[in-house]
């Protein structure tokens, strides 16, 4: 796969992926909720940290994680140029394109949103307002709107712990980049030898020469 065709998939999904978070804070106050179906709903939630709701405590966490994600982008970046270099596999190559196009998808919320957009509280938000936006640069939150709560109820009193307490399953809410990024790593772990078939062959070599 060509390093063209690869930077075509992530403006895709790039494009896919702020398309439909500019729609939702556009047309959505916080917490609003569409349901699709009983199992899928459109849910406005804004994550202010990483993944699952987790976030670093502090007055300078937002910071330290939109700076770290910047440095990983970095990195995925040449990874994704350096197996393209070496005539990696397709599969290893859509990977790493799905994982740098997620992150890359989310590095645009931390870093701009809080600038171009105001708050979603009670209200639905502005594109540009002209008070300014809710935050700063490099302090904006990530928009997650994809819910699927495939099963809710009271779980049977007989399970440890948990016996008798209300449950959601699946909980959490997130977004295309988000989606892009759990398809990447989960390509690398059930194609892996695919993905990584030069690496597995040298070193397979290696060790006829050492033998």
């Amino acid at each position: 796969m060509s390093l063209k065709k690869a930077s075509l998939f992530i403006f895709l999904i790039l494009l896919i992926d702020q398309v439909s978070k500019f729609y939702i804070k556009t047309n959505f106050a916080l917490g609003e909720e569409i349901k699709v179906f009983d199992w899928f709903r459109i849910l406005f939630v804004e994550n202010e940290g990483m993944a699952w709701g987790a976030k670093i405590p502090g007055e300078y966490g937002k910071l330290l994680l939109t700076s770290f994600r910047l440095v990983a982008i970095v990195g995925i970046a040449y990874w994704l140029w350096d197996s393209v270099r070496k005539n990696g596999s397709t599969v290893l190559i859509v990977a790493i394109s799905l994982i740098f196009a997620g992150a890359f998808g989310n590095i645009i919320d931390s870093v701009f949103y809080g600038e171009i957009f105001n708050h979603s509280y009670n209200q639905v938000a502005s594109f540009l307002p002209e008070e300014g936006g809710y935050g700063t640069l490099l302090h904006g939150k990530v928009v997650d709107m994809l819910y699927f709560p495939l099963w809710s109820g009271y779980l049977p009193d007989w399970i440890p712990v948990w016996g008798g307490q209300y449950f959601t399953f699946f909980e959490p809410v997130f977004n295309i980049a988000d989606s892009a990024i759990t398809i990447g790593v989960f390509l690398l772990i059930i194609f892996n030898k695919k993905a990584f078939a030069h690496e597995h062959k040298e070193e397979k070599e290696k060790k006829e020469m050492k033998a």
